[in-house]
C-alpha cells in the first residue's frame, strides 16, 4: 500500500541522505492524530540526550511517547513498521524497533541546533519527523531547519499537516525555530540497539 513512499524515502537516503514529503501518508490520518494528541494530558517536560536532562534554554518542548495501543497511534506505527521492513530489505540496515513520540511546541517554544544520534552511541539510525498541524500558515513559526554536517543550512521546512521529513540521525544537525502558535508532531526514530 506505502510503497511508492517508502521506496522514494529508500532512494533519498541513498542519494542526499533526507527526504522531505508533502502529502504524505493521508490527511485523514494526520487529523486523526492531531485530535488524539489535543485530548492527551500527560505531556511532560522532554529532556536532552539519552540522560534525559531538562534543560529549558536549549530545549522546551513537551512530549507523550506513543505505544502500539490499537487506537490511531497503531495506525502511524503499522506505515513506520511497513517503512523499517522496507529499508531492511533494500538497504540491510538490520533497524531493529522504531520509538516515537508526540511533541508539543507552545508559543515560544524551541529546540537548538543538535543532532539526533546519541554521542559515541550507535542507536539512533533514521529520523523522521510527521506534522500533525492544520492551517499552518508562513510566520507560524516552528520551523524545522536541516543542516549539512559542515554546518551549511540545506532546508526549512514548514509544519505542515501530512508533511513527512526523514533523514540519517548521524549526518544531519537540526533545529527547531521558536513555534508562534502550538505546533504538534510526531518525532521517531529507528534504531539499531536492543528495546529496554
Amino acid at each position: 500500500m506505502h510503497q511508492t513512499i517508502y521506496s522514494k524515502i529508500t532512494d533519498a537516503l541513498v542519494d542526499v541522505g533526507y527526504i522531505v514529503i508533502e502529502d504524505a501518508i493521508s490527511k485523514n490520518l494526520s487529523q486523526r492524530l492531531l485530535k488524539d494528541a489535543i485530548i492527551e494530558n500527560n505531556f511532560k517536560p522532554a529532556g536532552i540526550s539519552d540522560a534525559k536532562k531538562i534543560d529549558t534554554s536549549r530545549r522546551r518542548d513537551r512530549i507523550h511517547w506513543l505505544d502500539d495501543d490499537g487506537s490511531v497511534r497503531s495506525e502511524f506505527l503499522a506505515f513506520t513498521d511497513g517503512l523499517k521492513e522496507y529499508l531492511n530489505r533494500t538497504l540491510f540496515m538490520v533497524l531493529t524497533y522504531y520509538e516515537s513520540h508526540y511533541s508539543i511546541y507552545r508559543k515560544g517554544d524551541f529546540y537548538e541546533t543538535h543532532l539526533d544520534a546519541f554521542k559515541n552511541s550507535k542507536n539512533r539510525v533514521v529520523t523522521t519527523v510527521y506534522y500533525l498541524n492544520r492551517e499552518w500558515q508562513e510566520g507560524d513559526g516552528g520551523e524545522l531547519v536541516i543542516y549539512n554536517e559542515d554546518g551549511s543550512f540545506l532546508k526549512k521546512v514548514e509544519p505542515r499537516a501530512d508533511t513527512l521529513v526523514v533523514f540519517l540521525s548521524e549526518k544531519f544537525p537540526h533545529e527547531v525555530l521558536p513555534a508562534i502558535k502550538k505546533r504538534y508532531s510526531i518525532a521517531g526514530w529507528f534504531r539499531v540497539d536492543k528495546r529496554v
